[in-house]
């Protein structure tokens, strides 16, 4: 096992790993910091939870020079698709620049614009930002990025998902054609290639996911249930106050608000996180779900990626997801720095179709698991093991146990 003073990076910044407490890279870090260092673009498709974040922020720090005095002309750009994800990237660059004495700033929708342009204003080397509000930024002339060395794309495929991709189109047409780029995304679609071949010619391709690969320290399970009882059933699968810390995704954000009511009324400490909710009640919710002082947060897909809070016991996919890709994201909240983790997911008679997809790109059949005694309706549809419509022998997950309730038959 290699360690990152194997990697290039200078005594330094080696300081800034040990503050940040690494231990040892992990593939994508082992991958991506040898060939951005000397300077070259590079595109990494890598699952959730794989620490892309040090894979870019390190060796950036390293790779950018002042070659600007002027104080609001930032020298290294990181784009990212969320508010939530921007301040958490934020935070692990600001701890690795320390010893170069970078200033290190944020910039994101849904907080008030003048006082992140008057920190800017006093010095920024290394700018985080949100689409719109760095277009905010360009459109009324407050920032230069003539000066741009490093550009990182975080979370692409999110970016895209989200319709941020004209804005990324102008951000790239703003910085310099010569600027090192840096593309981090879970997947690469056809989209995400097309844009590469444009401005990453002769990029450095680092792949530690393939398509529909998860996390193997996640035990992932199906619950059959007809939609009308979905809430009963959380509420026997929790058991009571003390589950440990779970994430619950829902569709929409006024079930997210409904179903947190419900937990709520049933004495269990959670809270609702959505795209409705403002910036200071969001940064409340993951606060308190990240301090443990709740331990159960539901939320919308804005969660699903890049969002990373530590020793998340399970998620529970309410919702099915509608994209075989979203549920993997979700389900990546779990199971990290080789911890296991649960991931259960509803699915009503309506959703099966969504749940035969997501199989269908894993290409492993997801174990059915069932609360004894829960009294289930008798229209629930149980599917078959031969639902996976694919030509190899699929095979349960290996830390899948199946759990039935007496008399059940798949």
């Amino acid at each position: 096992m290699k360690k990152f003073a194997d990697l290039g990076l200078d005594p330094k910044l080696m300081k800034a790993v040990s503050r940040l407490d690494y231990k040892h890279p992990t593939p994508v870090q082992e991958q991506a910091i040898p060939p951005i260092l000397e300077g070259k673009h590079v595109v990494a498709c890598a699952q959730t939870g794989t620490g892309k974040t040090a894979a870019f922020a390190l060796p950036l720090i390293q790779r950018i020079t002042r070659a600007s005095r002027k104080k609001a002309v930032p020298h290294a750009l990181i784009v990212v698709p969320t508010r939530e994800l921007a301040a958490q990237v934020e935070r692990v660059v600001s701890i690795a620049a320390l010893p170069y004495e970078y200033k290190v700033r944020l910039v994101v929708g849904g907080i008030k614009y003048k006082p992140q342009l008057e920190r800017m204003r006093r010095g920024v080397d290394i700018l985080v930002a949100t689409p719109g509000r760095l277009l905010d930024l360009i459109d009324d002339n407050h920032i230069d990025l003539r000066h741009i060395q490093v550009l990182v794309l975080d979370e692409a495929d999110r970016m895209l998902d989200m319709g941020f991709w004209p804005p990324i189109k102008k951000i790239l047409g703003t910085v310099p054609s010569s600027c090192q780029k840096l593309l981090f995304s879970a997947t690469i679609g056809n989209e995400i290639n097309k844009m590469v071949g444009v401005h990453m010619q002769n990029s450095v391709k680092v792949e530690i996911a393939r398509k529909g690969e998860t996390v193997q320290q996640i035990a992932q399970f199906c619950m059959p249930v007809e939609h009308s009882q979905k809430a009963e059933l959380l509420l026997a699968l929790l058991g009571g106050s003390t589950a440990g810390k779970t994430l619950i995704f829902t569709r929409t954000k006024r079930r997210a608000d409904v179903l947190a009511r419900i937990l709520g009324r049933n004495h269990i400490k959670c809270q609702a996180i959505h795209g409705d909710r403002n910036q200071s009640q969001r940064t409340r919710a993951l606060k308190d779900f990240t301090c443990g002082r709740i331990n159960i947060l539901v939320t919308t897909d804005v969660m699903a990626r890049g969002i990373h809070v530590d020793n998340i016991d399970a998620v529970i996919n309410y919702d099915t997801p509608v994209s075989p890709e979203d549920y993997i994201h979700r389900i990546g909240r779990t199971g990290r720095a080789g911890k296991m983790g649960d991931a259960t997911t509803f699915v009503s008679p309506e959703e099966m179709s969504a749940f035969r997809d997501i199989e269908f790109l894993m290409k492993s059949v997801i174990p059915v698991k069932d609360i004894e005694g829960f009294s289930y309706k008798e229209s629930r549809i149980i599917p078959p093991d031969t639902r996976l419509a694919v030509k190899q022998k699929a095979k349960p997950f290996q830390h899948g146990r199946p759990m039935r309730s007496k008399g059940h038959r798949r």
